[in-house]
């Protein structure tokens, strides 16, 4: 049995008691077989002395049992790091940040406990999963969507929490800015309600964010300030049809006003699906052609949309050389309907594993493990800044990877984030330990050259954290500073998820 650093084995052998007695016998998991599971799959270091691995997982299946967890582990100085289904492939799956942590696995905690067709909203426990959702509301019937990521498998609170997005309507698919309240265990054990749900009995908990005072929710998204217990987030009311334009330019000068036109619609919301844009040699290491397209999905009423569209082919068909083409207009699935055949389910809210297919081992050869991780910088949303992203990429590519075929994939634009580019790179990972060093030496390399340039991530697997909390620097990093100061009032004792994010608790800063 390992255990966690700096905790004896006796004082280990009395929390996993007191864990029983919150959970029962059978949901505190201490072999090594059992542990064995909460290894990340796609581990950068698999099998290395730097492997994230925990000590042991405790399963509670409601709020109270996780409050009594949380108490032990604070008489015993237990790290906990919870997780609400595992799921979160590519950033650190189920494993702890901080190794030797003991696995707070929430999967039991799985229950729709609301779902309110008339106002659109949803309340869920951390171990619903996009499937779980989906099946609630279409076996009741209800004429509402949700917004599934790539993968359905995974939480829909745990997914809003680590900043994940999805694939229909703005503002559904940005998943924390969906939401509306939760519940929180503190790391003392306390429970607190946010939003308006701090009012009890109050009757608009997950219709208004903000309710009085300051607004606190976003301590809890890549934070590791309290363990989300209950979540509620907005949905999509169903609608009633979808159609795609498709603008494409036949060179880097024409993407500047792609990508210009592009904003002036969507902030004008005539635009509201998640966007695709593909071209410009990007994407893969032989940089194809240099022309780009781009997709812009409406959704809504037929008539509406079909408006909405012609102005949008109005304004791309003023882009010297743009041409532009639409799609057949479809109509949405209602309640208990399947899907429109040949569609990409995501974009009809409907749940899946197809990326797995999309991300298959073959596309990350020569490794044959399979398995990836991403470095997904953030830059300003211009077609000169595409342009300029691109041939960065292109510049420092052999020097990174050293002249070697790693697999990288890169760069890849991602347009469905209000207001901002993402410029993908994903490096393969292996079960192979010197295939890996490679593959860390470059995704180091690349975060170094894209923090010197102004661009940062907004997500990052849990071993890369630390680095990339640093690349957030202004004022000799106040904001993570800031960040401490507060995980040292809330979580006193450092016991929840120690440097999630790049937040560590006073004890283990200095190491």
């Amino acid at each position: 049995m390992a255990l966690p650093p700096g905790v004896s084995e006796r004082d280990f052998t009395r929390a996993l008691g007191q864990f029983r007695a919150a959970v029962g016998d059978e949901w505190v998991f201490s072999s090594d077989e059992d542990v064995a599971l909460y290894r990340d799959a796609y581990s950068i270091y698999w099998d290395e002395p730097d492997e994230r691995v925990a000590s042991a997982a405790v399963a509670p299946d409601n709020v109270e049992a996780v409050q009594a967890v949380v108490r032990a582990a604070n008489e015993f100085r237990i790290p906990l790091y919870p997780i609400s289904t595992g799921r979160n492939l590519a950033y650190g799956g189920s494993a702890p940040v901080y190794s030797g942590s003991v696995v707070l696995d929430l999967k039991r905690m799985n229950r729709v406990l609301e779902v309110d067709e008339r106002n659109a909203w949803a309340l869920v426990e951390p171990g619903v999963s996009y499937f779980d959702l989906y099946n609630h509301i279409q076996e009741r019937g209800l004429d509402l969507w949700i917004d599934p990521p790539d993968p359905g498998w995974g939480s829909v609170i745990g997914n809003a929490l680590d900043g994940g997005g999805g694939w229909t309507a703005y503002p559904f698919r940005d998943h924390f800015g969906a939401h509306c309240g939760m519940e929180v265990v503190l790391g003392d054990g306390d429970i607190v309600r946010t939003g308006m749900g701090a009012a009890p009995g109050a009757k608009t908990w997950h219709e208004n964010k903000w309710g009085y005072g300051p607004w606190v929710d976003g301590l809890f998204r890549q934070g590791n300030m309290g363990i989300v217990t209950k979540m509620g987030f907005w949905l999509m009311p169903r609608p009633e049809a979808l159609i795609t334009g498709t603008a494409t330019v036949s060179s880097d000068e024409g993407a500047i006003g792609l990508i210009d036109t592009l904003n002036l619609l969507e902030n004008q919301q005539m635009i509201n699906g998640s966007t695709q844009l593909g071209g410009g040699g990007a994407g893969g290491a032989g940089f194809g052609t240099a022309g780009w397209s781009l997709q812009v999905p409406i959704y809504g009423p037929a008539n509406v949309i079909r408006e909405q569209l012609a102005y949008a082919r109005s304004k791309f068909e003023q882009i010297e050389g743009c041409t532009f083409s639409e799609s057949e207009l479809i109509m949405t699935q209602g309640p208990g309907e399947d899907a429109p055949p040949g569609v990409r389910l995501v974009n009809f809210g409907v749940p899946n594993l197809s990326t797995f297919s999309l991300l298959g081992r073959s596309q990350f050869q020569p490794n044959p493990a399979g398995g990836h991780i991403g470095f997904s910088p953030i830059l300003p949303r211009r077609g000169e800044d595409l342009i300029r992203f691109r041939n960065w990429y292109r510049a420092n590519a052999a020097e990174v990877s050293g002249g070697e075929n790693l697999g990288i994939i890169g760069p890849v634009f991602m347009t469905n984030w209000e207001r901002s580019l993402v410029g993908l790179i994903m490096f393969p990972v292996s079960k192979d330990a010197e295939h890996n060093r490679r593959i860390r030496a470059a995704f180091e390399r690349w975060v170094e050259l894209a923090s010197a340039e102004g661009w940062v991530e907004y997500r990052a697997p849990t071993v890369y954290q630390d680095l990339v909390a640093q690349t957030y620097s202004y004022n000799n990093n106040a904001l993570t500073r800031m960040h401490e100061k507060i995980k040292d009032a809330v979580d006193p004792n450092g016991i929840i998820s120690a440097g999630r994010y790049g937040v560590w608790p006073k004890h283990l800063r200095d190491a």
